[in-house]
């Protein structure tokens, strides 16, 4: 592990301590299931209430259609092919017992500490609880409560028990009771934690299958079980932010909301093609609300490119600590833009994965698919299933996405030049990170066995 140094920073609005830091991260969340972004979303008044209070992103990108890379991408602010996580876990197949997060990537936990945070995670680990160095105490956190994976019972005999840290809190935990364990938890946990800068990183569950809302949320969306679990994750949202206000710590606390990938067949992309699984905007662009009163304009809408990559540096910067500089972060500065002082992305080139397949490549409003066999697909795209985009291609393909968001009108017979160019950015980031069969220079090394395969 590198020495972390903490520089000297004036916090911002005068304030006497580092702004807190509250992450609550959605499992299989659709751009739109939320009515903020589609009025013919769910209702969800309380995550409207943030986005309206702050700014809402409509160009959000998580780097991974799946689980466990989108969360660890989050949390080292690197690609999953670079921080060693491009496949997600599957915890009843003997193949992954060696599988986690490395204990010498770091995190953004870690990197708070140095800066006097106190850390929890709440939820869905899914990054290896079980594997030596991968546990979230491991990974920087000071408190943690939660579940190892997803809740069903493919997911090896403890899909249903309780940690708290290493220690069993209960097992046999219905899932309906999950969220509400959660949200006390994160709730108990501002009230003991506000005089000290604290970082929550809200891990859930739903709207990830099994679709079981707890009883007082059954039958309320008039939109089926998916619609009463989004409205369930509305109300813990709704209950975290009143924990905020009555903390007294408001003004101090930015606050993030977002999906670990798109939706499954239950949710919505609002209007984007694809889905989980798949790398059409579907599968990677998600809801992103950032809030923090009296800092970030209120009732901003931006179309700038971020990503889930860029919490991490986003957080160093305003907690005065610097990045690792002995590895690639690529997460980037989006300061400028939260405060409405900028509205280009940082992003130039962004890089589609597919697990460890290259699958796209996309700069500014070009996105050019890569060709790609069935046998270079991940082993959740080799299933048959509604609204799974472009298993195989034969060609390039591509797509401007500001006129055609849905990626329907393939143009590459038109701007050759455009496909030429991002072909070029498609080899030189497959020599740096990899692809199926190949090793890249800055890629690192899985203990994983034909890892596209489960």
């Amino acid at each position: 592990m590198i020495a972390i140094v903490a520089c000297s920073v004036s916090w911002a609005g005068g304030a006497e301590r580092p702004p807190n830091f509250v992450v609550i991260f959605a499992d299989d969340l659709g751009f739109g299931d939320l009515s903020c972004y589609d009025s013919q979303g769910i209702e969800t008044p309380n995550i409207d209430a943030i986005a309206q209070q702050g700014f809402r992103s409509t160009d959000f990108f998580v780097p991974a259609n799946v689980c466990s890379p989108s969360r660890a991408a989050l949390l080292t602010g690197r690609y999953p092919m670079r921080c060693g996580m491009p496949v997600a876990r599957h915890e009843s197949v003997s193949k992954y017992d060696r599988y986690g997060l490395a204990n010498d990537e770091i995190t953004i936990p870690e990197l708070l500490k140095s800066a006097g945070y106190r850390t929890l995670m709440v939820g869905k680990w899914h990054l290896g609880m079980e594997v030596d160095g991968a546990h979230p105490l491991d990974a920087g956190f000071d408190e943690h409560l939660g579940i190892p994976s997803n809740y069903g019972k493919q997911r090896g005999p403890n899909y249903n028990t309780l940690y708290r840290g290493r220690q069993i809190e209960q097992r046999n935990v219905p899932c309906q009771e999950l969220t509400k364990r959660y949200t006390d938890e994160v709730v108990r946990f501002i009230q003991r934690r506000k005089k000290q800068p604290f970082f929550i990183y809200v891990s859930h569950h739903i709207v990830h299958s099994p679709l079981l809302p707890s009883a007082g949320f059954v039958g309320k969306s008039g939109k089926g079980k998916y619609g009463d679990f989004v409205q369930e994750l509305d109300h813990s949202t709704g209950r975290i932010m009143a924990a905020i206000r009555d903390a007294g710590v408001d003004e101090n606390t930015l606050v993030v909301f977002t999906s670990d990938n798109g939706p499954t067949i239950a949710g919505s992309t609002g209007g984007l093609n694809g889905g989980k699984y798949c790398t059409l905007e579907g599968g990677h662009r998600v809801p992103g609300i950032f809030r923090w009163p009296g800092m970030i304009p209120a009732g901003q809408v931006s179309n700038a490119t971020l990503t889930s990559m860029d919490l991490l540096p986003l957080f160093c910067g305003l907690a005065g600590v610097m990045p690792p500089e002995d590895r690639k972060i690529d997460g980037e500065d989006i300061l400028p833009i939260l405060l409405g002082q900028s509205t280009e992305s940082p992003h130039k080139v962004l890089y589609y994965y597919n697990g460890t397949n290259l699958q796209a490549v996309r700069e500014g409003d070009w996105k050019l698919h890569l060709p790609r066999t069935a046998r270079d697909q991940p082993y959740w795209s080799k299933k048959k299933m509604k609204g799974r985009g472009f298993v195989t291609l034969n060609a390039h393909r591509l797509f401007n996405l500001r006129l055609d968001v849905g990626e329907t009108q393939d143009v590459s017979s038109r701007y050759p030049d455009v496909v030429a160019r991002l072909k070029q950015k498609a080899d030189g980031i497959r020599a740096e990170l990899g692809d199926v069969d190949v090793m890249g220079t800055d890629q690192r090394k899985i203990d994983l066995v034909d890892p596209q395969e489960r």
